[in-house]
């Protein structure tokens, strides 16, 4: 029986439900190349961050401001010469508008800040370069003990409302898990204008360098344990906001995917197994997926997309304080 892997994310049709996250894999035309060889459904590029915009407009102002008194006539108009100066946000455009014509499957531009602002334009900017959607990446840690709670939600509010009156093409927000209440999070984001919501963030720790007595930057790749937490809020938000879901972090194998199918994602992203494996470990996880639908008499990805969560799940309680309690009450210690 030949299996349907076909999906829709953010009103795009995908040949499958495996899409490539961000990662430096995504950054250079090669590895997207090898990546819709491997049979991926779509990409996600790397981020382009807040920061980094704000950082050139500043300094794009300060060279051609640069000796305007310097001369008499400057005062009248001087500009200095940009061909040399190479900035990675237009790169960053190039590379969306190269990759988009090297390959055939969707590419989804990403955007990463936390605050409302000039930069935001940029985001018109990548849909011109001609990204098919934008994947909004909030990235946001409150440090303010003044600050409350209701005020940091309302920052990811403004914040994709802005984004989404710059732009008419679909926009997929990333998320973290730490909402007083994310089902009504998610709910507000879509009335913000937000087609899909992308679970989890991966909030990256930073460590301590005991030598240097220095704080540095650490990056541990996931694995499919990480998978746990999305699933279990796909779960509870599937047909009950009105969005697309992307699972993201953990996404390792083809079981891995199923189940985030099962509980009702539209896509699985992976970055880390990407990373560890390389582009073909893409072709392996389809083609194990693909087995395991055939050998359970799945037709499609659609016929099998939701059967698990909260509202058909034959034991819905599994993904909530019932099934705390059982786990706790069953737990056998190893060393007794």
């Amino acid at each position: 029986m030949s299996v349907d892997l076909t999906t829709t994310y953010l009103g795009l049709e995908l040949k499958n439900p495996l899409v490539a996250s961000s990662t430096p894999m995504t950054g250079t035309l090669d590895g997207v190349r090898r990546l819709e060889e491997a049979g991926i459904g779509a990409i996600v590029l790397p981020s382009v961050f807040e920061e980094e915009i704000e950082h050139e407009a500043m300094e794009m102002q300060r060279l051609m401001e640069r000796g305007t008194d310097s001369f008499a006539e400057s005062l009248s108009g001087y500009f200095p010469e940009f061909e040399d100066y190479a900035t990675r946000t237009e790169s960053y455009l190039r590379h969306i508008t190269e990759a988009r014509e090297a390959v055939t499957i969707p590419v989804i531009g990403s955007l990463n800040g936390t605050t409302n602002g000039g930069w935001v334009n940029y985001a018109k900017r990548i849909e011109d370069a001609g990204a098919d959607a934008l994947e909004l990446n909030v990235y946001l840690i409150p440090t303010d003990p003044e600050t409350v709670g209701a005020e940091i939600e309302q920052r990811y509010l403004d914040l994709v409302w802005e984004v989404n009156e710059q732009v008419s093409i679909p926009v997929a927000v990333k998320v973290g898990p730490y909402f007083s209440s994310l089902p009504n999070m998610a709910v507000r984001l879509t009335e913000a204008g937000a087609d899909a919501i992308v679970l989890f963030n991966r909030f990256y720790q930073p460590d301590i360098d005991l030598v240097e007595l220095e704080v540095e930057p650490r990056v541990d790749l996931s694995s499919s344990q990480d998978l746990l937490l999305p699933l279990r809020w796909v779960a509870l938000l599937t047909g009950r906001v009105d969005a697309d879901f992307a699972v993201t972090s953990g996404v390792h194998t083809a079981a891995d995917v199923i189940k985030s199918l099962l509980v009702g994602a539209d896509v699985a992203m992976m970055a880390s197994a990407l990373l560890k494996n390389g582009a073909g470990h893409a072709a392996t996880v389809l083609a194990e997926m693909e087995a395991w639908l055939d050998e359970h008499e799945y037709a499609s990805v659609d016929q099998l997309r939701g059967s698990m969560a909260v509202g058909t799940a034959p034991n819905p309680d599994a993904f909530v304080r019932a099934n705390y309690m059982k786990m706790l009450v069953t737990y056998t210690n190893p060393w007794v």
